[in-house]
């Protein structure tokens, strides 16, 4: 079977400093991939790049088959437009750090723009189905709510709410918990179990170790643009191989 997500010796550059420094990595469908490590580490920078908020310096990545960005014919790559690109976006759904939910719309209208807007969907069945995911994210008597209304843990679920509404093939969260207060993190983390445990292909840059352990099939170590290690979650995160990833692993437990 084809992985759902395929990177082939991706580099990033920012001037001189080098974000991702030859990245290799196949993600297979229904895979929950959590991605460690140190702040600066490139992490993020690999979640943006494969939601094409970022443009890859060198290298390639594939979704769904789909080289990301380029179109090639015969041995000359060419850039894709703005529309195409915003078409192979549209495989993957990405939940931030900071929620990103608009302020003047309620929940239920943050979760039915994109399936509108972008998708074309008509109103009466994006709104059915925002209230139903509203309910599964456990906030359905909350579709009038705006985000001012909502705790942080409230406003993420809408968030997760919104980035299922797109019906993504692919869901990219960045460190999804780390805005949120520590009482808060338990309810974002349920509803991300249930998500593993529906099958849903999932790219998690997270610091929360013991849901990591928990949900992912397999553990990424990423250290200065690199990966360091890579392995089931217990071996990773309990009997890891490089000094690297122990040290790392130490400071996080302490």
């Amino acid at each position: 079977m084809n992985p759902i997500v395929r990177a082939s010796d991706v580099r990033k550059s920012f001037g001189e400093f080098q974000a991702l420094k030859g990245i290799t990595l196949d993600v297979a469908e229904g895979e929950v991939l959590c991605i460690i490590g140190p702040s600066g580490s490139g992490k993020s920078t690999f979640l943006r790049c494969i939601n094409q908020l970022e443009t890859v310096s060198e290298g390639s990545l594939w979704v769904k088959g789909e080289l990301l960005g380029y179109r090639q014919a015969g041995h000359k790559l060419h850039e894709l437009s703005e529309k195409e690109i915003a078409r192979q976006r549209l495989a993957t759904a990405m939940v931030f750090q900071r929620f990103n939910l608009f302020p003047h719309m309620t929940a239920l209208e943050n979760v039915i723009e994109g399936p509108v807007h972008v998708l074309k969907r008509p109103r009466v069945e994006a709104v059915k189905e925002a209230r139903a995911l509203l309910e599964r994210v456990g906030l359905g008597h909350k579709c009038d709510a705006f985000p001012v209304e909502l705790s942080g843990g409230q406003q993420q679920r809408v968030a997760i709410a919104r980035a299922l509404a797109m019906h993504p093939q692919l869901l990219l969260f960045d460190e999804p918990t780390s805005a949120l207060d520590p009482e808060l993190v338990g309810e974002v983390l349920a509803v991300m179990r249930g998500l593993a445990r529906s099958g849903m292909t999932m790219i998690i840059v997270t610091h929360e170790l013991g849901f990591a352990r928990e949900v992912a099939n397999r553990v990424v170590f990423m250290d200065q643009g690199q990966i360091v290690e890579a392995g089931p979650p217990e071996q990773v995160l309990s009997e890891p191989r490089h000094a690297r990833t122990r040290d790392f692993i130490s400071a996080v437990l302490a």
